[in-house]
């Protein structure tokens, strides 16, 4: 059975020992953090701790960034890397996993016009393998994991699916890089979605969840037994980590998640 865990902008209450009460009352097994741009993370050290010294778990990070390190501005870029960083050191010294990012997210699409980027594929794969092994080099001297999220066609042009980030981790050759699966993108882009969680079953790290409109799991129509069911038999052990919109009642859609999930996964 999965450990379910929330994003904690979707809790209600002010403090995360606050979000930790109620996420514990409805069924949750962990609270997924977000990590804003500009260090702001960084300086959340002191609440962090003492959540954490009053037993909020916390075991994962999801980046909530202006710009990411696969961006096209040379200065941009090193700002992202940075940032994520800092990320990665603090979810370490709170005991945690790792850290989830894409490689963009907003920056270009295929999609719509100018429909070419400004960089070619290969210019694109260099600067994610820099980007990847820096970071996942950073990530294994902080013993955590760096999870890479492969984005729909509309918000990324460059990764996309599972497969495409395979790839990327097998040839920076680190175990510190593993994929971040998000449902609500493999929807949109894997053609198969549960044959693409047991192909990609070696190099799974983490997990986030919606449905297929984006809103809590339930209120759309993605399948959920065979999802679950295939990334069971990944071998995934980490968490589902709900990052959603919510439609209905907020405190009850919320509420209603991990009971959904445990009725799915059975």
């Amino acid at each position: 059975m999965f450990t379910t865990a929330c994003q904690e902008q979707l809790l209600p209450g002010e403090t995360l020992q606050q979000k930790w009460e109620f996420a514990q009352s409805a069924g949750y097994g962990a609270i997924e953090l977000r990590g804003k741009g500009g260090l702001h993370f960084r300086e959340r050290l002191p609440e962090l701790r003492k959540a954490l010294a009053d037993g909020v778990v916390m075991p994962t990070v999801c980046v909530e960034m202006l710009h990411f390190f696969g961006a096209f501005d040379d200065e941009l870029r090193r700002d992202a890397v940075e940032q994520m960083k800092s990320q990665l050191s603090v979810i370490g010294e709170l005991g945690g996993r790792g850290a989830m990012t894409p490689a963009s997210y907003g920056m270009f699409s295929r999609r719509l016009p100018p429909f070419e980027p400004p960089r070619s594929d290969e210019e694109d794969r260099e600067v994610l393998l820099a980007g990847l092994t820096e970071l996942g080099e950073h990530a294994r001297r902080e013993g955590v994991v760096l999870f890479l999220e492969p984005l729909n066609r509309y918000e990324d042009h460059m990764v996309n699916r599972l497969d495409q980030a395979v790839e990327l981790i097998r040839e920076t050759g680190l175990d510190s890089v593993r994929v971040g699966v998000d449902s609500y993108h493999m929807n949109i882009e894997e053609a198969d979605p549960p044959a693409a969680l047991l192909a990609a079953a070696p190099y799974i790290g983490h997990a986030q969840v919606s449905d297929s409109n984006r809103f809590q799991p339930g209120a759309g129509h993605l399948d959920w037994p065979a999802w679950l069911g295939a990334l069971d038999a990944a071998g995934y052990t980490g968490e589902l980590a709900v990052e959603c919109r919510l439609t209905g009642d907020p405190v009850e859609a919320v509420r209603s998640i991990p009971a959904f999930l445990e009725r799915a996964a059975a």
